[in-house]
């Protein structure tokens, strides 16, 4: 079974980008445009990975990562930000739960950039088993 990976975006080429690079690396993918859809989604279908934009509708991304920290169903789940602002907040929110940061710049606008984000994401899944827990 492939590793199921929510991707929180709002931008719809970014988006297709980013889904694009991971269906290619043999990932399913499922999306959220806004956090309370991220909330949703994450709390339904436990996927492996999330990787969740901070500029949202509804619900901030940083509001999104502290609610599903604190949530008993979805606080295993990796967390990987993505977004387009500078790495400054990185510090609060690894301390918030975040597995890693991407600045979307970096990781869109070159194939090393592209690379390093797959490593990552092949990095914070968690083996097929460990996700049976997480939904108990």
């Amino acid at each position: 079974m492939k590793p199921t990976v929510l991707l929180v975006e709002d931008n719809k080429t970014q988006r297709m980008v980013i889904e694009r690079i991971l269906n290619k690396a043999g990932y399913d993918m499922i999306h959220a445009a806004d956090g309370d859809m991220a909330l949703s989604m994450a709390r339904e279908q436990h996927p492996d990975l999330i990787l969740l934009d901070l500029m949202l509708p509804k619900v901030s991304g940083h509001d999104v990562l502290k609610t599903l920290k604190q949530d008993a169903a979805t606080q295993k789940i990796p967390v990987i930000i993505l977004s387009g602002l500078s790495q400054n907040n990185e510090i609060k929110l690894r301390k918030d739960g975040a597995a890693l940061y991407f600045e979307k710049s970096q990781l869109l606008d070159s194939k090393s950039g592209g690379d390093k984000f797959l490593e990552a994401i092949r990095a914070c899944i968690a083996p097929p088993n460990a996700k049976a827990a997480r939904s108990t």
